[in-house]
């Protein structure tokens, strides 16, 4: 050891004082790996978290979209094919009644004198005539029948006015004539004023129904005149066995292809395939969905495709059911119904990116919320390693200062503290204050410090974890279900402005982010209106999914024509047969009919009803109940029926109404909602529930909402 100018060379003091160099430089660099390390694990950690919720929310949503299309899809082409099947059934049916006339003038001819019958006229267009048409070489004044079969003129007129499906309905005699009814007669005659002629015993229509000895209908062909896409409904009439005339009538489809082209939207679309597999309409010019010739047309059923030939085969012979189908690299919900009178099948598709659509927008909004808090947290991250480096330094510099002063006093601390040091390992390591430590100088103020800030870290790395995943979990569960909740219910008022026999309004306020209440109406047909309210049990965003899938429900059966309490059994049916959560929903559904004023309902568990007549006030209308829906399979709801004068106003809520509570936990009930409804008894629907909602406001306060609030206000006003 030397001296130099009063400085110690080699002594102890500089012992010291490099050991503190040396563990300081340690500490700092123990430190800012720890920093470092445990923000790399925590941000590995925050991103592992991420990806898992991010296949959650995709897994979860695509459930979802996929449910609300299997029903909607389903239903939506099932009633197509209802309908369309429905109009060729009638014309069956008229078809069916040609044949049967014309068998019974045949049997009892001798007892009818020939019937006379004019050629076309285009005088007599727009107007429904019968009129003769022969074939080339044929003399209409040589035939045996065609005078008898003229009989038959009256009824094919009166079956051509009665419906808009028949373009033509015509009876073909053996002999080449044909008494022929449509309002276009000037169709049949030519340029130089002749009457055209057919070749009637040629037609595929009667061809086909000769050679089928019954009723037929024959594929898509060309009118003989018009050349416009048509359907021939045909049979044939025997007299003692012999072939002696054809009855047929036309159904032109260009409505048919009119609606396929309407109905074609961004990614969905429906056509129509033939007995034969056929692709019949289709607006799609390209690919497997393209319509060709018959001639060129391939059979479906035998594509290559085997996913597209199976679900063609299974449409042709029942409902399918919602199915994902592979077609020309693209994949699609595909969902058919056949149509048995025809043997046709309405297939409906959607492409599968379409509905991942809101999917891949709730990502995407997802993925910015998680970066922004993502790069929140590096920032303070990164001031925190800043703010630690200035800490160290002048901890540093302290440290030097006092161990030249007062190294005796300060070895065997520092050494301890340096062994504490080196001790920690890990992002569990933590620095404590121990006994040595309290030197009431400089050393415990840096033994301090260093627990203070490895107390801290630990803290905020913890606070930053906990924060974090409650924020994914809040954005994720509000994110869906306030989706699901704002396509639900109906939100434009007035809903019927053309409609001036009634006014409605209608409100929904949530408990919490979203509720189990809902509300719906809408117009059966043009003079019946149909009226829902209920509540689900449960919050939140099982509540929610559980009352979209009864909402379907609900509004699907009422569509179908039925009777409220008819509606009320099929949606008990529907939920008890998959309700593994045991979820019920109280519903009072009514139907009103516009035209009389006249209130058909049912009431499954739910609140009972406020009434007020004309001139009147506001009375609840105690109706019978019955079990609520879905708690017991096999039950019967009855229904009951009201008159509502011009005048007469109803009033229909959830139980979120008489039992909001205020800071005494007492009730608002159902005498302060009467009475709330009779001051603004003489106002508009409208300002009727806001009267409402003012005073439960007033009444609760500052209380804490548990319930939803669900009203709805309908009023009569009859015809002007």
């Amino acid at each position: 050891m030397k001296i130099i100018k009063g400085i110690k060379i080699g002594g102890l003091q500089q012992k010291i004082f490099n050991l503190m160099l040396f563990f300081l430089i340690a500490l700092i660099g123990a430190f800012l790996a720890i920093s470092a390390y445990q923000q790399k694990n925590l941000t590995r950690t925050v991103q592992d978290a991420n990806d898992r919720q991010q296949k959650s929310i995709e897994a979860v949503s695509e459930e979802t979209m996929l449910a609300v299309l299997n029903s909607t899809m389903t239903q939506t082409t099932e009633l197509q094919a209802y309908i369309a099947d429905d109009l060729f059934s009638q014309v069956r049916s008229d078809v069916l009644t040609l044949q049967t006339f014309a068998t019974e003038l045949f049997t009892h001819s001798e007892s009818f004198n020939d019937h006379p019958i004019e050629p076309p006229s285009a005088q007599n267009d727009g107007t429904p005539t019968a009129q003769l048409i022969h074939e080339q070489g044929v003399d209409p004044s040589q035939s045996q029948t065609l005078g008898l079969v003229a009989h038959m003129s009256e009824i094919m007129v009166a079956m051509y006015e009665s419906t808009n499906t028949i373009s033509s309905v015509y009876v073909a005699t053996a002999d080449g004539n044909m008494v022929l009814v449509n309002d276009r007669p000037g169709t049949f005659i030519g340029d130089d004023g002749a009457v055209l002629t057919l070749d009637i015993r040629h037609r595929p229509w009667y061809t086909q129904a000769v050679e089928a000895g019954e009723l037929i209908f024959t594929g898509v062909e060309m009118d003989a005149y018009t050349s416009t896409p048509m359907l021939v409904c045909a049979a044939p009439v025997y007299d003692g066995g012999k072939l002696v005339a054809v009855v047929a009538a036309d159904i032109y489809l260009t409505s048919i292809n009119d609606y396929v082209a309407g109905k074609a939207s961004e990614g969905s679309f429906v056509c129509v395939i033939n007995g034969s597999g056929q692709m019949l309409f289709s607006p799609k010019q390209e690919g497997s969905f393209r319509v060709e010739l018959a001639a060129d047309a391939p059979d479906l059923r035998e594509s290559k495709n085997q996913q597209l030939a199976a679900f063609v085969r299974s449409a042709m012979e029942a409902n399918t059911g919602l199915r994902l189908v592979e077609v020309d690299g693209e994949s699609y919900y595909m969902c058919g119904a056949p149509m048995k009178t025809v043997g046709w099948t309405a297939v409906s598709v959607v492409d599968r990116e379409i509905t991942r659509q809101p999917t891949t927008a709730l990502l995407s909004n997802y993925d910015r919320i998680n970066g922004e808090a993502l790069s929140t947290f590096e920032d303070g991250a990164k001031n925190s390693v800043r703010t630690l480096v200035v800490l160290l330094s002048v901890i540093c510099l302290l440290a030097i200062g006092a161990a030249l002063l007062i190294a005796s006093k300060v070895v065997r601390p520092i050494e301890h503290m340096t062994k504490r040091i080196n001790a920690l390992s890990g992002s569990d390591g933590v620095f404590e204050m121990e006994p040595i430590y309290r030197t009431k100088d400089e050393i415990e103020v840096l033994a301090e410090s260093f627990a203070t800030l490895s107390k801290r870290t630990r803290d905020y790395i913890t606070q930053i974890t906990q924060i974090t995943a409650e924020k994914e979990r809040i954005s994720t569960e509000l994110s869906l279900a306030t989706k699901i909740q704002a396509s639900m219910l109906p939100s434009i008022f007035p809903p019927y402005p053309d409609r001036p026999e009634f006014d409605l309004f209608a409100s929904m306020d949530p408990a919490k982010e979203v509720g189990g209440d809902f509300y719906d109406f809408f117009l059966v047909d043009d003079d019946h209106l149909c009226v829902v309210i209920a509540d689900v049990s449960g919050k939140g965003v099982p509540a929610a999914l559980f009352m979209m899938a009864s909402k379907i429900i609900l509004q699907s059966c009422a569509m179908l024509g039925q009777q409220p309490a008819e509606i009320l059994t099929k949606t008990n049916e529907a939920i008890c047969s998959n309700n593994p959560e045991s979820m019920f929903v109280t519903a009072w559904v009514g139907i009103l009919e516009i035209s009389t004023g006249k209130l058909t309902a049912a009431n499954a568990g739910h609140e009972y009803p406020i009434l007020k007549a004309p001139n009147g006030d506001f009375e609840v209308y105690k109706d019978r109940h019955g079990l609520v829906i879905g708690g017991m399979a096999g039950l019967r709801y009855r229904q009951y029926e009201l008159t509502m004068e011009p005048g007469s106003k109803l009033f229909l809520y959830t139980d979120g109404v008489p039992e909001a509570t205020d800071a005494k936990q007492q009730l608002f009930g159902l005498d302060r909602t009467v009475a709330a409804l009779n001051e603004a008894k003489n106002e508009t629907p409208r300002q009727t529930l806001k009267t409402v909602r003012r005073k439960v406001d007033e009444f609760v306060e500052d209380a804490e909402q548990f319930d939803d609030l669900t009203m709805l206000c309908l009023e009569y006003k009859g015809k002007e």
